[in-house]
């Protein structure tokens, strides 16, 4: 079965940077994944998506801040998170796609940013 597991969250304070990995195992070849987050007490937010190796799109919140990327090689996704303010503090979980309408998600990894 398929299965994902996010690290490298942490605490940081504002300007810092981190990079979050979402390393997936199972038989899947990833499609597309994504990035999402939760605050307390707030909705998950989707944060960021890379399609096809490539094509990639981010909330307006993240953008010129936040990359994703993957290395299939590794089945790994990533979420390089530079500039961080207290704005992004929350669970960030991973999703990965194969294709079709089955998404997998991650247990999530707690970022949290001081000022």
């Amino acid at each position: 079965q398929v299965q994902l597991v996010e690290s490298g969250g942490g605490l940081v304070q504002a300007g810092e940077s981190l990079r979050l990995s979402c390393v997936v195992s199972g038989r899947v070849a990833i499609s597309a994944a994504s990035w999402h987050r939760q605050a307390p007490g707030k909705q998950r937010e989707w944060v960021a998506t890379i399609a096809n190796g490539w094509a990639t799109n981010y909330a307006d919140s993240v953008k010129g801040r936040f990359t994703i990327s993957s290395d299939n090689a590794k089945n790994t996704v990533y979420l390089q998170m530079n500039n961080l303010t207290p704005e992004d503090t929350a669970s960030y979980y991973c999703t990965v796609s194969g294709g079709g309408g089955t998404w997998h998600w991650g247990q999530g990894t707690q970022v949290t940013v001081s000022s």
